[in-house]
């Protein structure tokens, strides 16, 4: 297993925290989700204006992202977890390998299709997803205890990594412990391998998952978009 570094950069590693990058926004990001259910897993959002300044390029969040994609950098998924000593889960190690198309439409090299809260969302071509990034926005403290992401620095430059290799490929990157504080943003390479335990201390873990792409989707789908 390689060395892992006491700090990660996105070049070399796939991921970088970036310490207090929403902080001044904090309590307008609680203020815009503060309506959805706290008792789910998951939550996928679309359509929540007062999001909608702080993804765009220019915003605190959407900011970060074009400054890896470019300009044409735009949010195409969005997800709130919300986890807590009620909703206390744990995700195995694997890859986040969909998208959210506004509808079906058959096109070589995507697929298959699933249908999630309503939908569509299909896995495209590897390349594809290796030229996304995820944000993951922290509305709360992420201590040691709380359920912190795990990573596998490096692991997204693998590829695609079948169910039966990850193990493998987890010994051969190591694991990262994405600690965080309120107002910290976390970009990480969208295929990296990932993975969370459940909470040893359970204590609310509000966390705001936007997925960015910069580029048209081919054979007529469209990104459903935030």
């Amino acid at each position: 297993m390689s060395p892992i570094a006491t700090s990660l950069n996105f070049q070399s590693h796939g991921a970088e925290r970036l310490p207090g990058a929403v902080a001044r926004d904090l309590a307008a990001l609680r203020g815009s989700i503060a309506y959805l259910p706290a008792d789910h897993a998951g939550i996928r959002i679309r359509g929540v204006a007062t999001l909608t300044p702080f993804l765009a390029s220019h915003g605190s969040i959407g900011a970060i992202a074009a400054c890896t994609l470019g300009p044409r950098s735009r949010p195409v998924r969005a997800v709130l977890f919300d986890k807590t000593a009620g909703t206390n889960w744990s995700l195995a190690w694997h890859q986040d390998r969909t998208i959210c198309v506004e509808r079906r439409d058959e096109v070589q090299g995507f697929g298959p299709w699933t249908t999630k809260q309503g939908m569509q969302h299909v896995a495209p071509p590897f390349e594809l997803l290796s030229r996304m990034v995820t944000l993951r926005i922290h509305l709360d403290d992420v201590p040691a205890t709380n359920a912190p992401l795990l990573i596998a620095p490096g692991s997204h430059k693998h590829g695609r990594i079948p169910v039966g290799g990850i193990d493998a490929v987890v010994r051969q990157c190591g694991t990262y412990t994405c600690l965080a504080d309120a107002g910290d943003v976390w970009i990480y390479a969208t295929p990296i391998l990932h993975a969370s335990e459940a909470a040893a201390k359970p204590a609310r873990r509000r966390v705001l998952q936007v997925d960015f792409a910069a580029e048209e989707l081919p054979g007529g789908l469209e990104w459903l978009g935030v």
